[in-house]
C-alpha cells in the first residue's frame, strides 16, 4: 500500500461493509469527567440554594473517570494547564475491556 491510499479496517472481503480509516477518524465523540456522583430525594433536591453542599460517593484522591460517549475508557488526576483544567491519566482501560461496554 502507498503512503498515500487510505488504509481499510480489517473485516469482511465486501468493500461495501469496509469503513474508511479516515472516515472513522473524523467522528466526533463526547469527552466528559466525572468527579463523582450521588443520588438525592426530590425533596432534598428542592431544597438546593446557593451554597448547599451535595456530598459525592468519591474520596478525596481518588481518580476521576473519563468517560467518553458515556463509556469510561481511563482515569486520572486533574491538573492545571494555563489556567485551565486537564486531567493526567494514570489508568486507560483495555480496548478489549472497553468494548463489551459498547
Amino acid at each position: 500500500m502507498s503512503e498515500t491510499e487510505t488504509p481499510m479496517l480489517s473485516g469482511p472481503k465486501d468493500p461495501e461493509n469496509q469503513i474508511n480509516a479516515e472516515v472513522l477518524q473524523n467522528i466526533s465523540v463526547t469527552m466528559s469527567i466525572e468527579v463523582g456522583r450521588a443520588m438525592i430525594k426530590i425533596k432534598d433536591l428542592m431544597r438546593l440554594t446557593q451554597g448547599s453542599v451535595v456530598e459525592l460517593d468519591r474520596i478525596a484522591g481518588e481518580p476521576l473517570d473519563l468517560l467518553i460517549n458515556n463509556t469510561v475508557v481511563a482515569q486520572g488526576e486533574v491538573v492545571l494547564v494555563n489556567d485551565r483544567y486537564g486531567i493526567r491519566l494514570t489508568r486507560v482501560v483495555p480496548a478489549s475491556e472497553r468494548m463489551k461496554n459498547l
